[in-house]
């Protein structure tokens, strides 16, 4: 009948929190997706197959990745990127937050000020 209203955020204000492991080569980030939830399932993917799925990240999604530590706020992540890449990635506020919005939709991050 009457829908709750969510609460809104301001994204710069919120604190992302990693909820994937990943690996990282030569600067790069590479996010690790676990093809199945459950140990038993796991168990049965042959060794020759990978048992993650690989999500490979450019330059600037790898500077964010590692930006979050569970203490900046995304506030404090668009200044140090700011000041890191300058003008290549104007206008830094909205592409990390496209980026930040993408990932926690897709549950590779989360907010620690948010509860699912």
């Amino acid at each position: 009948m009457f829908k709750k209203k969510k609460p809104q955020y301001n994204l710069l204000e919120l604190t992302p929190e990693r909820a994937k492991e990943f690996e990282e080569k030569e600067g790069l980030v590479t996010i690790l997706i676990p093809k199945f939830k459950t140990e038993f399932f796991r168990k049965l993917i042959p060794k020759s197959k990978p048992k993650d799925i690989r999500i490979n990240l450019d330059e600037l999604g790898s500077a964010v990745w590692k930006s979050i530590d569970g203490k900046k706020k995304v506030s404090d992540i668009v200044t140090e990127l700011s000041n890191m890449f300058g003008e290549k990635i104007h206008p830094a506020a909205e592409r990390i937050a496209k980026f930040l919005e993408e990932i926690y939709k897709h549950k590779f991050i989360n907010f620690k000020e948010i509860k699912r």
